[in-house]
């Protein structure tokens, strides 16, 4: 199955999804932009923050790894990018909270995801493409130059 012809995700597909991740068995056509955002969102939605991001970090080295995916200074591996995606996906989240306090199963959390952004290249709406392909910025959390990533009255969700 490829996301790219999924217009809606079950939850079977989702708990698919995930366990494919976790024993790095997930096909390599399969790990998408939606399957990133997806994954991101189950961890993000059973753990804290700082857990979510190490076992996302964790899990994607370990996936890398298992399917021959080398972190290369062009491929593989990219901190940045791993950390702007968690946080887009946390303050979704944090939205739908604030929005239904009962917040809707994970399939719905994760469709209504999945339609806000559907497009990866909203990253360069707040990273320049030299900053974004840096060696620094794969292997370090690097702030946004263009746009910043939360506004003065936003809170980090931690």
């Amino acid at each position: 199955m490829s996301d790219r012809t999924i217009t809606s995700w079950t939850i079977e597909e989702i708990e698919s999804l995930i366990q494919a991740f976790k024993k790095s068995t997930l096909s390599r056509e399969r790990w998408t932009h939606q399957a990133h955002l997806i994954v991101a969102l189950w961890y993000l939605d059973r753990y804290s923050k700082i857990e979510a991001i190490d076992r996302i970090r964790q899990g994607i080295w370990h996936y890398n790894s298992a399917i021959g995916i080398e972190t290369t200074p062009t491929s593989g591996y990219h901190e940045t990018i791993t950390r702007f995606w968690i946080e887009i996906v946390a303050r979704y989240l944090h939205e739908q909270s604030l929005n239904d306090r009962t917040r809707g199963a994970i399939a719905d959390l994760a469709n209504k995801l999945i339609s806000k952004y559907a497009t990866p290249h909203i990253i360069f709406e707040y990273y320049s493409r030299d900053r974004l392909i840096s060696l620094t910025a794969r292997h370090s959390w690097v702030e946004p130059d263009l746009k910043a990533l939360f506004h003065s009255n936003d809170r980090r969700i931690e």
